[in-house]
């Protein structure tokens, strides 16, 4: 043992050293980083902040006007902040128009029109995009264009037929008319996500003896999930801020929606502000809360197949 000791060179670093030497090593900077970023990368976080800030003013023009008197709208104007908080703008649309009515309408009517309109573009979706119907291009063109047609062009039509089967002043005739609209650019949007759908899983799914009900709610809904999702939140928000066609078929004060009733306020010659802001202000918070809660869902569904 003494002559192993004598031997080895007492001067010499240890085995271990060629080792951990390596990861003594200060990491690389990365470059790309947010200490270099380019003059593009300014820009766009420039033209970023000023969308923003006029996307916010409006917003902000309705938080402080709905708690300002007619008074210091009047004598301040629109753009201070008010001198005292004023809550009597709220309490009368809320009592005038019996908001917690029309915001369940508004909740029924748009929560209905999302489920339906979804599950509608899925099968339409999986036939045109997975099925391979005949005609397929042909369908999805038609789809697009009835799509694009402006709501003006439908009233009369519509408004002759729901009157002729007697759903005219029925939520439901407003509830087909956008579960049919919202749909199409649903089945548009999904039918050219399913036709980029992997083979390999509907062949498998085959070989396993799944029937084509089956493929659909056991391989194709699982995966496509998140686009859903993304469809569901969109139609809720788009069917809550419509106002045309529950304007022209919802004529009964039961039946109306928050955005119609919002134009109770306005008059031919005089319109009260101040109430106005509060009664928009009030339409706004659901839609809030709405998207608040299902951020992540939103987020989870626009992303959702960009990282493989």
């Amino acid at each position: 043992m003494s002559a192993l000791l004598d031997g080895a060179d007492l001067n010499s670093e240890p085995r271990t050293s060629a080792i951990v030497a390596p990861n003594r090593r200060a990491p690389k900077r990365r470059s790309g980083g947010p200490s270099h970023r380019g003059a593009g990368d300014w820009l766009v976080l420039v033209v970023a902040i000023v969308i923003g800030f006029f996307i916010a003013v409006p917003f902000l023009l309705i938080l402080v006007n709905s708690f300002k008197s007619p008074t210091d709208y009047n004598t301040s104007g629109p753009l201070t902040l008010p001198t005292e908080l004023y809550f009597d703008g709220i309490v009368a649309f809320w009592e005038r128009v019996d908001f917690p009515e029309k915001l369940l309408n508004s909740v029924f009517i748009s929560g209905v029109v999302a489920v339906l309109a979804v599950l509608l573009s899925m099968l339409n979706a999986f036939a045109l995009g997975i099925g391979r119907v005949k005609g397929r291009l042909w369908i999805v063109v038609l789809i697009l264009l009835a799509n694009m047609l402006p709501q003006e062009v439908l009233l009369y039509p519509l408004y002759f037929m729901f009157k002729e089967v007697g759903l005219y002043d029925s939520q439901w005739a407003v509830i087909i008319i956008f579960t049919v609209i919202q749909s199409a650019f649903g089945t548009y949007l999904l039918a050219s996500v399913y036709g980029t759908f992997p083979k390999e899983l509907l062949e498998a799914a085959s070989l396993d003896g799944a029937s084509r009900w089956q493929i659909l709610w056991r391989v194709v809904y699982p995966i496509s999930r998140p686009t859903l999702s993304v469809l569901l939140i969109f139609f809720f928000i788009w069917t809550w801020n419509e106002f045309l066609i529950p304007l022209t078929f919802l004529v009964s004060n039961a039946t109306q929606t928050v955005p119609v009733a919002i134009t109770v306020l306005q008059g031919d010659r005089l319109m009260d502000v101040t109430t106005t802001s509060a009664s928009a202000l009030l339409g706004l918070i659901p839609t809030l809360v709405f998207f608040l809660i299902f951020q992540r869902t939103l987020t989870r569904g626009i992303t959702a197949g960009a990282v493989k």
